[in-house]
């Protein structure tokens, strides 16, 4: 999304450390740099307080807005240019969550946990409201509370109101395949210095690279802040986002050589039944091989695909005296999807309810001796329909007939699902035995209408032990009661209802050491229980009519050794740490696999004069650990039948077949082992601006049997920058993988399609952007 930077009043003695964290300065007539490194950006909230990036015992990075504008960073893939450890797959098209240590992360905002997509197939994320984006590698500190997702999270610090005259900003970008933005960000002062209103839209319309797809949404945001006396300060924000877009599965049959030499195997797979409507263990006869498009990909122009959500957030903060400050956060989402393909993949939200709001009290007991504690109440509602158990792509000849893609149900089928509206079919909420032979009589996804209360309590506490070293420790405790019902229950049978409860523990401690005031050592710590949930954070019942006690057991431990070099008048930001990490695979079946993550991960930022420089670096082992594995099919191969070995050599096993492999401590696929990103600009004269930015991944299996792999790969994005009228006026080029290069990277997170799907990443291609501020 288009991220406005926008010119703000300098921090006053009224505004907490960090509140203004969209300041550009105007230093005689070159621009000041300063506000690009993370190092001079807070992270507010989520570790207690306002602290900077050298204060805190984990490995954190903060984008403020001048950074998101300056490395050209759109959505949560292009958050990989400046933060490390954060390589993702394609989400279909449209990330809707980051990945974080080879995990889909959380997002929140205000420190608040937004819902999440059914294993992160959400909806798209827009950056009209932002202000700073913090990633956050790693477990969630317990101030935030247990999560689903454990490999990391961003948390969205929101665009504010500001208190003083200020800009407005109006930006208008255009690009490649008739892509437009435009923005319009406006602040006005209400009382000067005490109150103020801000108003920001956002509009987007983009056609495509690839076939029948496309991106249109519309968000309006509204921020108001308000200081009623010299110890209070109250923030509201609503945000409203509409948008429809694309599910892009990319290109299917990714063997070997279509990633080498983009060479794809065609012919209709043909099911043991003899049809050609793409379906279980369907045997592909290769009748030829061509160069295919990269723009072919697997879409389908009568797909629906659109999403409305609105927010209400805020909080109110007040300094008590004698060492005491209160906080109170509150948070309102409401959001409905629905998404009806053309392959039978269905989801639709009718509605899903999340309310939470924290309270915080923070005391000082003397210079460095500090703790929180309090507690949080969340409240999550999802009504919600799914149903992608007759899915099939393996089968499908992309270069042939639509029609090739189409999966209308059979009556079979459709006697194991059920009929949510005309011609829109669906699994029920659990299973049932229609017959009375035994067996479950229905296919299961992930439907339910669930309600789920969510009551938290916390204590942080930092204690110096000495000049030099500082213990930091944290205690919370959850209680979950969670109902899940049947909404569409088959005709004849009472619908199946569940209730259950359990307490989820959290635990962190770090020890620092300070070598000298420019340098840091940490030893950090967290244990979480977290939850295993299905759509918008719903809860669903098992084939046995029950919810799953095992869905509030998964165990998360991280370990991480780390070193921060921050001088206090020095350009230069260094850190760099080893950790060791466990997590859970939430797999396709709602089972979950166990990973073990350890690796390296380190950042560098010079801010000076006319330079800025970011560079990032990341090692990643992640294995199973000694868990099971699924895919779609055992591998790619396994779709062909050996008829043409000039072409392909197949199994004639048929696919997808719906592969388990047993427990093992294999190197989870779909992840490079090393990946690696430089980005920077420099400013030649008052009126012009250059950089670029170059990521790097290396070699990598794309499947669990090592059977295709994505060769190393690079990518280089260069922009110009003019600067007119005192940096009032700003046309900027960007052009994207400026070499061509045919990259290539995997469709999901987890590894369940990579055997059968594979993302080819865009062409070359271009944006104009006209910032411009009144």
């Amino acid at each position: 999304m288009v991220s406005a930077a926008t010119a703000q009043e300098p921090p006053t003695a009224d505004s907490a450390v960090g509140q203004d964290i969209e300041v550009i300065e105007v230093t005689g007539e070159r621009r000041s740099v300063t506000g690009l490194s993370p190092k001079n950006n807070p992270v507010d909230g989520v570790f207690g307080g306002d602290k900077v990036l050298a204060d805190i015992p984990r490995s954190v990075t903060p984008i403020s807005s001048q950074l998101l504008e300056a490395a050209a960073i759109n959505d949560l893939h292009d958050i990989s240019k400046v933060a490390p450890n954060t390589y993702s797959a394609a989400g279909f098209g449209a990330p809707s969550l980051p990945t974080i240590r080879g995990q889909l992360g959380e997002i929140f905002q205000l420190g608040m946990r937004r819902q999440g997509g059914n294993n992160g197939l959400g909806i798209p994320l827009s950056f009209n409201s932002v202000a700073q984006v913090d990633v956050v590698r790693g477990v969630a500190p317990v101030i935030l509370g247990s999560t689903q997702r454990t490999g990391g999270f961003v948390n969205l610090q929101p665009k504010q109101a500001q208190l003083q005259e200020t800009d407005n900003i109006v930006q208008l970008s255009a690009g490649r395949w008739q892509q437009y933005r435009a923005q319009v960000d406006m602040n006005q002062v209400l009382d000067n210095g005490k109150q103020a209103l801000r108003a920001s839209v956002e509009v987007v319309r983009e056609d495509s690279f690839y076939d029948y797809a496309g991106y249109d949404s519309d968000n309006i945001y509204l921020a108001w802040r308000w200081l009623p006396d010299a110890s209070s300060e109250l923030n509201l924000h609503a945000e409203f986002y509409d948008v429809d877009w694309t599910d892009n599965a990319g290109l299917n049959r990714p063997t070997q050589d279509l990633i080498d030499h983009g060479w794809y195997v065609q012919g209709q797979g043909v099911q043991p039944n003899g049809s050609t409507v793409p379906g279980a263990f369907a045997v592909v006869s290769p009748t030829g091989q061509v160069k295919i498009p990269r723009s072919q990909v697997y879409t389908d122009p009568l797909d629906i695909n659109n999403a409305q959500t609105y927010l209400l957030f805020g909080d109110y903060q007040r300094d008590l005296g004698d060492g005491w400050e209160f906080t109170q956060t509150a948070y309102f989402q409401h959001l409905e999807r629905e998404e009806i393909a053309q392959n039978s993949f269905v989801e639709i939200i009718d509605g899903a309810t999340t309310f939470e709001t924290r309270s915080t009290w923070q005391r000082e007991w003397a210079p460095g001796q500090v703790s929180w504690f309090g507690g949080n109440l969340r409240y999550n509602d999802v009504l919600g329909f799914s149903q992608f158990t007759t899915e099939a792509d393996l089968p499908v000849d992309l270069t042939g007939p639509l029609s090739n893609r189409r999966i209308p149900l059979t009556a079979a089928q459709k006697a194991r699902l059920v009929e949510l509206r005309p011609d829109v079919w669906v699994s029920p909420g659990t299973q049932y035995d229609i017959d009375g032979d035994g067996a479950g009589d229905f296919n299961l996804s992930d439907t339910t209408d669930s309600t789920s209360y969510q009551l938290g309590v916390f204590v942080q506490h930092e204690q110096p032990l000495s000049v030099d070293w500082l213990l930091q420790v944290g205690l919370r405790a959850d209680w979950y009661d969670v109902t899940a019902r049947d909404p569409i229950a088959p005709a004849g049978v009472t619908p199946a209802e569940d209730s259950h409860s359990e307490w989820l523990y959290g635990a962190q401690a770090s020890l620092s050491y300070s070598l000298n005031p420019d340098s840091t050592f940490y030893l950090s710590t967290n244990y979480t229980e977290s939850t295993s949930n299905s759509m918008a954070g719903g809860t669903v019942l098992g084939a046995d009519q029950q919810i799953n006690p095992l869905n509030f057991a998964t165990e998360n431990e991280a370990v991480e050794l780390g070193y921060k070099y921050a001088p206090a008048n020095s350009p230069w930001y260094l850190d760099a740490a080893v950790f060791e990490q466990t997590r859970s695979l939430r797999n396709r079946d709602g089972s979950n696999s166990g990973i073990k993550n350890r690796g390296f991960e380190s950042q560098l930022f010079y801010t000076q004069d006319a330079l800025w420089l970011s560079l990032g670096y990341t090692y990643l082992d992640a294995r199973y650990d000694e868990s099971a594995s699924f895919q779609d099919s055992r591998q790619v191969y396994d779709a062909f039948d050996n008829s043409r070995p000039d072409i392909v050599q197949g199994t004639g096993v048929g696919a997808p077949n719906f592969a388990f492999f047993p427990a093992s401590s294999a190197r989870a696929q779909g992840q490079p082992d090393h990946t690696a990103a430089m980005a920077l600009g420099y400013q030649l004269s008052e009126a012009w601006e250059v950089g670029g930015q170059l990521s790097y991944s290396g070699d990598y299996k794309l499947d669990y049997l090592n059977k295709v792999r994505i060769r190393e790969q690079h990518t280089l994005n260069l922009f110009a920058q003019f600067l007119l009228n005192n940096d009032r006026t700003r046309i900027r080029l960007d052009v994207f993988n400026v070499t061509d290069q045919d990259n290539w990277s995997p469709v999901f997170e987890g590894g369940y399609f990579g055997s059968t799907l594979v993302f080819p990443e865009l062409p070359r291609h271009f944006e104009v952007t006209l910032t411009q501020r009144f």
